[in-house]
């Protein structure tokens, strides 16, 4: 009989972390004990696992005696205080905030990229989840980065309300329904009315201009693809989709990779699914990339303005390949070779 493994998931009952549960049942991954933790605010509740009802209970420093992965997907501030606590109990953490992503000791994973880089786990016992857009973008990148190595990335982004979890997809159904109706709406997750609506800001701006989302992209997308060196500027934009992010891409890269053999690598690389048929209207969206666990690649084009850059169009659903699935292959790859 092959091994199971006791797992935490921290922050189960939020949009992230039911999106976990479901998706360590989905892959049959060997989970022995289920240990679901969150805020008092969810003590006492239940939530299904593998037909079985499992409660969730309190996160306090003894929630981690005898487990051996603990998926975090409870913000920052828990993680800072938790991860080290349930490390000292003898599990590896699996962390899907920001809190670890630029910790030189702290290895960033995307198993279709950097999945070597795991290893790094015994330096804090700590892995890091990057964010969901830099996942989609260097999933697509990295095919492309390995034939020709990338020297400047110009992403937009355009980002489902679920990435802000679920007070923010329960705004933009309530807003959409009281504009509809003829009344005025009411904003309270994001600074301005979503429904119908773009807000060029993800997080808060800082002194240079930039939201914390964009050059969290600019960092990260640095350190999977080992280059500091990588010229990036990225603009986030919150646009009125409940699930899926979009990106726009202009990838500049040492030589020439024609639109041909570009197709030819991503259609070819792992995590990827190429749907680049303009003439029939087939390219990455949202609404397609939802519920499954591929990056969506197409609108692939040279640019005109400089010939060794090309155009990308990505689309992947941002709670399962931008956090939880993630997580939960890097949980894959920990116990084949090194658990």
């Amino acid at each position: 009989m092959s091994r199971l493994f006791n797992v935490a998931i921290v922050g189960a009952t939020g949009a992230v972390g039911r999106q976990m549960l479901e998706i360590l049942e989905e892959r049959e991954f060997p989970v022995g004990e289920i240990r679901l933790l969150a805020s008092e605010r969810s003590d006492g509740e239940f939530l299904e696992f593998r037909d079985e009802e499992f409660i969730v209970q309190k996160l306090s420093e003894d929630s981690f005696k005898g487990i051996d992965i603990a998926l975090f997907s409870a913000g920052g501030e828990r993680s800072r205080e938790f991860c080290p606590i349930a490390v000292a109990a003898g599990a590896v953490c699996i962390d899907n905030s920001s809190a670890w992503r630029m910790d030189p000791e702290v290895p960033l994973v995307v198993p279709e990229v950097n999945p070597e880089a795991i290893a790094g786990y015994r330096n804090k016992g700590i892995i890091a989840n990057p964010n969901c857009s830099t996942i989609q973008l260097v999933v697509a990148l990295k095919p492309l980065h390995d034939c020709s190595p990338i020297h400047r990335l110009v992403v937009s982004t355009y980002q489902a309300v679920s990435g802000s979890g679920q007070k923010a997809i329960d705004e933009l159904r309530v807003q959409c329904g009281e504009l509809l109706n003829g009344r005025p709406c009411d904003a309270k997750v994001y600074p301005h009315q979503i429904a119908f609506n773009c807000l060029p800001q993800i997080d808060a701006f800082l002194d240079n201009g930039y939201t914390r989302e964009e050059m969290k992209l600019v960092f990260e997308t640095r350190k999977i693809l080992g280059d500091d060196s990588l010229r990036i500027t990225a603009t986030a934009v919150r646009v009125p989709v409940f699930y899926g992010h979009g990106e726009s891409v202009n990838v500049e890269t040492a030589g020439v990779i024609s639109v041909a053999r570009a197709r030819e690598l991503l259609a070819a690389a792992p995590g990827v699914e190429l749907v680049d048929d303009p003439a029939d209207a087939a390219y990455p969206m949202p609404i397609e990339a939802a519920g499954q666990d591929q990056v969506l690649v197409g609108r692939i084009r040279a640019d005109e303005s400089c010939n060794t850059a090309l155009n990308l169009w990505l689309a992947a659903d941002n709670l399962r390949k931008g956090a939880a699935t993630n997580a939960v292959q890097i949980a894959e790859l920990l116990i084949e070779k090194y658990l």
